[in-house]
């Protein structure tokens, strides 16, 4: 899923199979059910997967954080990945497909907090514990839900943090880097394969022993 991205239909070498990026705000319940119906229209295979990516975040204490910086936060990371698995249970409940499997990428900051980060970590706790949630409730149907909890991984939402302050970020972690993308979606491919058959309602850290 991809927020608020120019509607367009690329091609990425996988066996000349089309992949299609459409536009949708996670945060809409509209624009969310509109983004399954596409989905559904534009494929034959019913759908059976799902990573829900889309998320902010702002650094800011609590002090000086404005009611909308927080509201923003919960609003794309919380109710969004709300939205999409409500969504996302319905169609596949529907399609009745043999296997299928969500993944929310949440963080490890949800598990341990961060100072001048409660926003993004509040948000991302909740997605954890949402995703325990709904796990246990689809026991007994072929969808499992799993989260992902990343450490500080190289992606535009470091842009948020100040360079001194990330360069103390990647000293606290063990392993004294950045997470990289395609480590993190290695593991979602993980959660969403057959070889994950058994795993459901856990919460996998990505974080180089951040916090373990």
């Amino acid at each position: 899923l991809i927020h608020y991205c120019e509607p367009r239909r690329v091609w990425l070498g996988n066996g000349g199979k089309a992949h299609v990026a459409l536009q949708v705000d996670v945060g809409d319940a509209t624009s969310v059910a509109t983004l399954i119906n596409k989905v559904r229209s534009q494929f034959q295979t019913p759908l059976s997967i799902v990573v829900n990516c889309a998320g902010v975040a702002k650094m800011s204490s609590v002090k000086n954080m404005p009611e909308e910086d927080y509201d923003h936060q919960l609003r794309v990371n919380l109710k969004g990945t709300f939205l999409v698995n409500q969504a996302a249970v319905k169609a596949m409940l529907v399609s009745k497909v043999p296997e299928a499997a969500i993944v929310n990428i949440a963080s490890i900051l949800g598990k341990c907090g961060l100072a001048n980060a409660a926003a993004y970590a509040a948000s991302k706790g909740g997605v954890i514990a949402f995703t325990k949630s709904l796990a246990q409730e689809l026991a007994g149907t072929n969808i499992r839900v799993n989260a992902l909890l990343p450490g500080v991984t190289q992606t535009p939402m470091l842009d948020c943090m100040t360079e001194d302050n990330l360069k103390a970020l990647i000293g606290s972690v063990p392993t004294k880097r950045l997470a990289r993308p395609e480590e993190v979606a290695d593991a979602a491919a993980y959660l969403c394969s057959p070889r994950s058959s058994y795993i459901t309602g856990t919460s996998m850290e990505v974080a180089g022993g951040w916090f373990a």
